[in-house]
């Protein structure tokens, strides 16, 4: 490690929660900060508290199952306070604290610490991180980014230990922020409002890449009630097509990945001017690799040509943001598909050659005043339309549109502690918390999905 340049860690927390796995989580924008200052000169470290294959774990499990996702390392912990009476073990995911220390004692000092956060609920495991680093590191800021700073500033502030809470891209503030704690002046040599010009995830700083994240857009041009897209990236920004597959090639061939994961929060839209050229060039490129998009695709762009495309450019995993099926009702929530746009989409995508297995429609469960009866309705249409439903329990979300009502109706008190927007716990049912109904419509689902006719 050179010693000649500053020296910045960045670290990703751990997970806090009744439940978490990898369904291909990566900190991308914590990876994009560090390709940023790794090529304006800064010596740059990272440390991943997630990491499913730290050298000091025992477990040995096949990292390409699964196209690369698979179960975090857990310690049970207490429940958070206000917590005590969900039936179900909460625990810490991710690596021993004894493994964190050791990688951190064995770094030079850093100048700077950056953490990012993800969930706003699982900000105690940002705090049980920054005390960590607080242990060895005692006198080095910490500067914290991501999610749960975004959206809960104030909170984070009081309570997650960082000395600086950054909201916003993180890309339009590293260079000044690592200039005013380093005192190391560079010359910027990109553009934050360009993505063709960010340089790659450092992904690279990975113990292994089992598959890589792919942001071909930025933002969201819907303004869902539930959703927080628009308030964390009110710009959007597309990329070159050709840049993208630029990308995939660079990770492929030079560290044979074979799975790369669309992070879009609207890849289809105007898909005529860019996921179409996208898909026709990965095509052309004739890559012998899979596509998943687990932050879903919007239905309307799906028709029988777009179909086809991501079919034959290797789209292995898809699910549609489709929330509800019962569309009489929807207007509450969105107005991005309508029953005849959904049905279509489902022809067009069973034509191409998909199968059931690999189409899965997000269904919303938990939301503020939802009746059991309307998502039984939602999986029946669901599966009737021979698509898989996925059950995505409801998080309330601050400063979305949606939150005064889950404020109202939910037993805890949402506005003074994140933690209790934890959507394992169904926060927004007004009775106690009822893992029967939970596990009734987990049974249900799955016993539908059993009966399906292909």
């Amino acid at each position: 490690m050179r010693r000649d340049t500053p020296n910045i860690l960045l670290i990703n927390p751990w997970i806090h929660d009744f439940a978490a796995y990898d369904f291909w989580a990566k900190p991308l924008g914590l990876l994009s900060l560090a390709s940023i200052l790794r090529c304006h000169g800064f010596t740059v470290s990272y440390i991943d508290c997630l990491d499913r294959f730290h050298p000091m774990s025992s477990v040995r499990a096949d990292p390409f199952a699964r196209h690369g996702r698979g179960p975090y390392l857990k310690t049970r912990i207490s429940k958070p306070k206000g917590l005590e009476d969900i039936p179900r073990n909460f625990s810490r995911y991710g690596i021993k604290k004894r493994w964190f220390k050791k990688d951190l004692q064995t770094l030079i000092e850093p100048q700077l610490i950056l953490v990012t956060s993800m969930m706003t609920y699982w900000y105690p495991g940002v705090q049980e991180t920054i005390q960590a680093i607080r242990e060895v590191f005692p006198y080095v800021p910490i500067v914290l980014g991501g999610i749960y700073a975004g959206l809960c500033r104030d909170h984070a502030l009081s309570h997650s230990g960082a000395d600086i809470v950054i909201t916003g891209p993180g890309e339009k503030q590293i260079l000044k922020t690592a200039k005013e704690y380093t005192g190391f002046s560079v010359k910027q040599k990109f553009d934050p409002d360009d993505l063709d010009t960010y340089p790659y995830p450092a992904f690279d700083l990975q113990k292994k890449i089992t598959y890589v994240p792919i942001l071909s857009s930025k933002g969201c041009p819907f303004s869902c009630t539930y959703c927080a897209s628009n308030l964390l990236n009110p710009k959007r920004m597309l990329r070159d097509p050709l840049s993208v597959i630029e990308e995939i090639r660079f990770w492929h061939e030079k560290y044979e990945v074979n799975d790369f994961v669309f992070y879009d929060d609207a890849l289809l839209v105007d898909a005529q001017s860019h996921a179409m050229p996208l898909f026709e060039g990965i095509i052309k490129a004739n890559f012998k690799v899979r596509f998943h998009t687990p932050n879903a695709v919007h239905i309307r762009g799906i028709t029988s040509q777009t179909a086809m495309l991501m079919y034959k450019a290797g789209f292995t995993t898809l699910r549609l943001g489709l929330e509800t099926a019962v569309f009489e009702e929807r207007g509450n929530l969105d107005r991005k598909v309508t029953a005849d746009e959904f049905k279509q989409a489902a022809t067009c995508l069973k034509d191409a050659g998909f199968t059931k297995n690999q189409i899965g429609a997000y269904l919303l469960v938990g939301l503020p005043g939802q009746r059991l009866d309307y998502i039984k309705d939602s999986i029946d249409i669901v599966i009737q339309n021979q698509i898989t439903p996925v059950l995505a329990h409801y998080t309330p979300i601050p400063h979305t549109a949606l939150w005064e009502k889950a404020v109202a109706v939910s037993r805890y008190d949402l506005e003074k502690d994140p933690v209790f927007t934890n959507n394992a716990i169904s926060p927004c049912r007004a009775e106690t918390f009822s893992w029967n109904i939970l596990s009734y419509l987990k049974n249900l689902t799955g016993s539908r999905i059993a009966g399906m006719v292909l």
